[in-house]
């Protein structure tokens, strides 16, 4: 999956139904609105609610700046860069 794949237009959030952020290089896509990280095993997104996983503070900081390209303000939320 690369970032420019138009799977990624249409892939949503299984809890919140909003859209996902691939995380280079291809692991993961991430949901910054509720913290929440989804696999992404042998090229297919495990989007499941049970397959996501809460992570730290300190894990949505570096997950953001890699799927943002460094800006740590999260996508898609009112009020922020998008």
């Amino acid at each position: 999956m690369n970032p420019d794949d138009p799977l990624l237009q249409i892939l949503a959030c299984p809890l919140d139904k909003g859209p996902l952020h691939l995380v280079p290089p291809d692991e993961a896509l991430y949901n910054p609105r509720l913290r929440r990280r989804y696999p992404i095993v042998d090229g297919i997104p495990q989007l499941l609610p049970a397959s996501g996983e809460q992570v730290s503070d300190e894990e949505h900081e570096d997950l953001l700046k890699r799927c943002t390209g460094g800006s740590t303000e999260v996508p898609g939320t009112p009020g922020t860069a998008s």
